[in-house]
């Protein structure tokens, strides 16, 4: 079935009040989601989400960089959250999981390519249908990002944490994206267009987030930020 198809399917034999009457029960949906993400999420501790492609290989050089991630973040204490699913998710959960750190997995679930992966603590995992309560949940239990190279929903995430800070609405925590060749090009953009040539942004915007080429790199960044700053959540 089309994506047209399915919206004619959608209105096919409903009044306008049917529609808005099934509306109104998909509040009560949302608002399980976000009792049950908060009352798991409030018990985890400090942790530290790690963001990247679904579609990344295990043979990637960046799948074992995201392993590495979740050792190293595990070696200084913090738990590992991720999207839950493949790819990158599933290397970042491994590192937490294999180090006998925190391992936990906020899965989407989504017509292809989305499906939990193996090394989530089980009582660590999460089951969202709706993307914007659980980018609700990384931004609220999450005392930093780090993103390894990935799609849309990488830039989603990620770039949803720099404008909440940016605008306040959030406590400021670091945000390390790894892999300075596969990001330099965005970055790049946003310093030359964004900043220089129409003004979008300020200059002290681009200290909100780091460009790193490698794990340690990240996760020190992570440390030495929580040296300086009180470890506060992020509301």
């Amino acid at each position: 079935m089309t994506g047209d198809d399915k919206l004619r399917h959608a209105f096919q034999n409903q009044s306008w009040h049917e529609i808005k009457t099934s509306d109104s029960w998909q509040i009560f949906k949302i608002m399980a989601e976000f009792v049950d993400g908060f009352e798991k999420l409030a018990k985890i501790g400090p942790c530290v989400s790690i963001f990247g492609s679904a579609r990344t290989k295990n043979d990637n050089p960046y799948y074992e960089m995201a392993v590495e991630c979740g050792r190293l973040l595990t070696e200084q204490g913090y738990g590992v959250i991720s999207g839950g699913g493949p790819g990158i998710m599933e290397a970042a959960n491994k590192g937490a999981y294999e180090a006998g750190g925190k391992s936990v997995g906020l899965n989407i679930e989504l017509p292809f390519e989305q499906f939990h992966n193996k090394y989530i603590d089980r009582d660590k995992l999460l089951e969202f249908d709706y993307f914007f309560v659980r980018k609700v949940m990384f931004m609220k239990y999450s005392q930093g990002f780090i993103v390894l190279p990935g799609g849309f929903g990488t830039l989603d995430e990620s770039f949803e944490a720099i404008t909440l800070i940016q605008t306040g609405k959030i406590a400021r925590f670091p945000i390390v994206f790894v892999g300075v060749d596969y990001w330099k090009g965005l970055f790049e953009w946003v310093e030359e267009k964004m900043l220089h040539s129409e003004h979008n942004i300020s200059p002290d915007d681009l200290h909100l987030y780091r460009l790193v080429d490698t794990p340690q790199e990240a996760v020190d960044h992570i440390f030495r930020f929580y040296e300086k700053y009180l470890l506060k959540p992020n509301f």
